[in-house]
Parts: structure tokens; C-alpha cells; sequence
């Protein structure tokens, strides 16, 4: 049974077998709050791949598979079948796992972006699930409990109105060329599996998600320079985004993989007429909170903040004792789980969705069209 006393959900995995990095956490996000039992996996075409991997996550012969479209059709007809499915592939391969488990009625918990390309975005949100199937987008860092805070004290009116929103996501992890010799890099710098965006489409998306998600500020247009300063690079490495909102807010984006002496620097800063705020992933358990005129105040995650997160934050030691990324991405699943077993209202609106996706798809063409006209205003509306 999960740690909540709820029956555990039938988990099974796209993707994410030997020696993948996303798999291995999202496996074990799906495990921390006990919600999901992993019983299915199409974890490699490679039908090698696809056995070993299998039986070291302790999947019985019957249930590991070397297609996904098999993999739906045979779970679907079991009376013990998967209820829910992590897709966690490459961008390309994103679409026909999640079209294909949507329409057999299996829940889709899907890794960011969407897909990789706007259109087959667009057409994955007209697709009409089966027998209610629901899908999440996993931008894990809406799960931190101060992000939830900062979303809950920018709603409460405590920044005023919304005036200048700063966000960045550095690294320096493709300094060099190493594309060839790294798995990690070599599909996240290739156009046909990455898709339009590099740098922009891996993090600059979840700093965009990020910022949306705290403001609720609905982006108007962009000016975007992408800029790919590794020779031979067919990506983009480096993105400076200009944001204008609706109600006049501004916004800036810098989302960077070769800014040297950065390791994973999401950042998100928020100032109004009346306040200010400011919080760092790697630090994640506190968040500078600013009233103009005031001394700024340390808020610490399950601490003595201001209002009442708690039906949102999922705290899950006492305050002092941090929680970070994988909790982060737990949150999600625990709260997902929630929803999948009809008790989970109060997350509908917190939860990454289709509709963000699509959203998320937008701001990177939209940005690689402005940025191949010299920068110019384009507004997400209209790619």
C-alpha cells in the first residue's frame, strides 16, 4: 500500500533503461511516496536492451517489451494492465508513446518538452483520451514547496502588480564539442531528435515554465538571440529571451550550456509595486521575500512562512531537514497519483499540463522564429 494508506497505482516506463539518467529518476520519484509499483516497460528497442533492463528493475518476461505500440495494446487488454505510463525518451519519440496510451485509456506522465515539434504538440492536445485517461507534463521544479509558496504570495497580492520577472537556467556542461562522445549530449544537440531548440528546448523551458507557473503572467511576444558558440553545433547552446506580458509586466531569459562555473543555476526573480522575491534550485529550501521599505525576510521551506501551503507543498520532513530535486519530481507523481484515483482536485491547477506543453512548444518556436529575424518582436499567438 502507498505511505498514505491508498492503493499503489500500476506503473509502466517508455524509455529509460541501462545507464539513462531520466529514467532513473523518475523511477525513483515515482517510488519515494510508495503511490506506484513499476510492472510494465518498453525500456529499449533494442530487444538486449530491453530483456536486461527489465529484469534488473525485477519485470516479469511477459511484460517487458521492444515496442511501445505493443506494449499499449497488450497492457490495455489485461485485467491487471498498467493504469499509468512514464514516457522518457528523446523529444521525437514523445508523441506516438503518449497518442498511443491516451488512446487506450492508460494515464501519460510525459517528460519536457511536449514534443519536438509544434505541430505533432498541437495535435497530441486534440487527441481525445480514452475511458478519461489524464496526462502530466513533468516540469519537476513546480514541485518545490517555495515555488509553491512564491506562485501563492504573487496570487495573495503580497508583490503588488507584477512589474519585472528575471529567470535563468546556466550551465557548462557542452563547454566543449563532446556532443559525439557523450549519450546525453549527442540527442540533445541533434536536430532530428531534439528538435527546433537545444539549450532553449532542454532548460530554457523549464525556466519559462518556471516563471509562468509563479506569475501566472500570460506572455504576450518575444525577442529572442540564440546563439550556438561551440563550432560545429547545429543547436542553439546559449539563449537570451526578451518576455513582454499581458498588463505590461517585462521579462528577461538567459538559458545557457557553456557559461562556464555554472553547474545548475534555475533561478527565478520577481518584483512588483510592492515587493520582491527571489529563489535558487540549488538552494531550494530558502527563498529571499522582499516588502518595499522593509528588511527582506529569509523564508525557509516547512518553516514559518507566510500563509497557508499546505495543501500544496507536500512537506515531507521537518523543517532544517532539506528536501530537492527528486522530492521535487515525487511531487508530482504522489500528486498525479491523487488525481488518477479521483481524490485530487485541489491539484488540478498546480500540475504541468497538455495545455503547458503546447504553450512550451510555443515559446520555442516562437523564440527561434525572433531570433532568426534579428530579434524581432514575435508574438506566441501567432506561430
Amino acid at each position: 500500500m502507498a505511505e498514505n494508506g491508498s492503493r499503489r497505482i500500476r506503473l509502466g516506463m517508455v524509455g529509460g533503461g541501462t545507464g539513462a539518467f531520466i529514467g532513473y529518476v523518475h523511477r525513483v520519484a515515482s517510488r519515494i511516496d510508495g503511490d506506484y509499483d513499476l510492472v510494465a516497460g518498453a525500456l529499449s528497442s533494442r530487444p538486449d536492451v530491453a530483456m536486461e533492463s527489465g529484469r534488473n528493475l525485477g519485470l516479469a518476461d511477459d511484460r517487458i517489451y521492444t515496442d511501445y505500440a505493443e506494449m499499449a495494446k497488450a497492457e490495455a487488454a489485461r485485467a491487471d494492465g498498467i493504469e499509468a505510463v512514464s514516457i522518457v525518451t528523446p523529444n521525437h519519440m514523445h508523441f506516438g508513446p503518449a497518442k498511443a496510451f491516451l488512446e487506450a485509456g492508460i494515464h501519460v506522465i510525459c517528460d519536457k518538452p511536449l514534443t519536438a515539434t509544434l505541430e505533432d504538440a498541437r495535435k497530441l492536445a486534440a487527441i481525445k483520451p480514452a475511458r478519461g485517461a489524464k496526462f502530466l507534463l513533468t516540469h519537476n521544479y513546480t514541485g518545490y514547496p517555495l515555488v509553491r509558496q512564491a506562485r501563492e504570495l504573487v496570487a495573495s497580492g503580497a508583490l503588488g502588480k507584477i512589474r519585472v520577472v528575471q529567470a535563468e537556467y546556466p550551465q557548462d556542461w557542452l563547454t566543449e564539442a563532446a556532443d559525439a562522445d557523450n549519450k546525453q549530449a549527442s540527442w540533445r544537440t541533434d536536430p532530428n531528435r531534439s528538435g527546433a531548440g537545444g539549450a532553449i528546448g532542454d532548460i530554457g523551458t523549464h525556466a519559462y515554465n518556471l516563471l509562468r507557473f509563479v506569475t501566472g503572467l500570460k506572455t504576450e511576444a518575444v525577442a529572442a538571440d540564440l546563439t550556438s558558440f561551440v563550432p560545429g553545433r547545429q543547436l542553439d547552446d546559449n539563449v537570451h529571451i526578451m518576455l513582454r506580458f499581458d498588463g505590461g509586466a517585462r521579462g528577461m531569459l538567459w538559458a545557457s550550456q557553456v557559461a562556464v562555473g555554472n553547474e545548475n543555476g534555475l533561478q527565478l526573480r520577481v518584483y512588483g509595486d510592492k515587493g520582491g522575491l527571489e529563489w535558487r534550485q540549488d538552494n531550494p529550501n530558502q527563498m529571499w521575500f522582499s516588502e518595499f521599505g522593509k528588511p527582506r525576510q529569509l523564508l525557509t521551506r516547512g518553516g514559518a512562512i507566510s500563509g497557508d501551503a499546505a495543501a500544496s507543498m507536500n512537506v515531507r520532513v521537518p523543517a532544517g531537514h532539506p528536501e530537492g530535486y527528486l522530492e521535487a519530481f515525487a511531487t508530482l507523481y504522489s500528486q498525479f497519483a491523487d488525481i488518477i484515483r479521483g481524490d485530487g482536485a485541489a491539484y488540478a491547477d498546480l500540475l504541468p499540463s497538455m495545455a503547458d506543453g503546447v504553450e512550451g512548444m510555443e515559446f520555442i518556436i516562437a523564440s527561434v522564429e525572433s531570433s532568426k529575424n534579428e530579434g524581432r518582436w514575435t508574438k506566441l499567438s501567432e506561430v
